[in-house]
């Protein structure tokens, strides 16, 4: 039988930090963690290259501390560092999977990333490693959303895909209101004019600029990062 054909031959997948969790109520489960490794290498097994942006929800978020009295700077770099750790089990996972990865981290931790240089990014897409992004874009104030953004139009990345607990883009939180309305399709304007809480405004609106589509899914569900990219439906298209 022939192999399905991929819709897109270089994704950026964002994962949130939350994702590594399991049913932990913190910190990183490490069979969850290899279940995710495992469906990324199925993906990159048709030939896509990929490159992920990490999160780190599961440890500490920079704008949760900031809120409970925490400098904003310092709250949002320990955001950044929990980022850090969590690529380093994201890599190890990936690797135990047969997987040749690069962790590159826009903090310098030469010990255990490399620095973030786009052209050195690509070539290691080009020999068919994944690529594992961390620290968000290094400064404080902005989202991993955000970095994942631009670290997609950086590597010329043809789709977004943003892994999340629910199944797209509702008109409302599904799991507080149940009359809640999903979108199988929306555009950028109108995710950014209705408010809703897919990714974060800049994020939207550099996709948005540079005309690169997002695709949100729920991760839990097996097989939905491969569909997304072999171009079936899946969740909730942003374009």
């Amino acid at each position: 039988m022939p192999q399905d054909k991929p819709a897109y031959q270089r994704i950026l997948l964002k994962l949130s930090g939350e994702s590594l969790l399991g049913r932990l109520p913190y910190g990183i489960d490490i069979a969850t963690t290899r279940s995710i490794a495992r469906e990324i290498k199925e993906t990159h097994d048709l030939g896509v290259e990929i490159a992920i942006m990490i999160g780190g929800g599961n440890i500490f978020r920079g704008i949760k501390g900031s809120d409970e009295g925490m400098d904003r700077v310092s709250a949002d770099y320990i955001g950044l560092l929990a980022t850090v750790i969590n690529g380093i089990a994201l890599q190890d996972a990936l690797e135990k999977e047969g997987v040749f990865t690069r962790h590159i981290s826009a903090i310098e931790v030469e010990a255990i990333a490399e620095p973030f240089i786009r052209r050195r990014a690509v070539r290691h897409l080009e020999k068919g490693r994944i690529l594992i992004f961390s620290a968000g874009l290094g400064s404080p104030y902005f989202t991993t959303d955000t970095a994942a953004a631009l670290r997609a139009l950086e590597i010329k990345a043809q789709v977004l895909l943003k892994a999340t607990k629910v199944d797209g883009v509702y008109t409302a939180d599904p799991l507080i209101d149940k009359n809640a309305k999903k979108f199988t399709s929306i555009r950028y304007l109108d995710v950014i004019n209705k408010g809703l809480r897919a990714m974060d405004t800049t994020a939207i609106s550099l996709c948005k600029d540079n005309n690169i589509p997002i695709i949100v899914f729920d991760l839990k569900k097996r097989g939905n990062i491969k569909k997304a990219v072999l171009g079936r439906r899946v969740g909730t298209l942003i374009y």
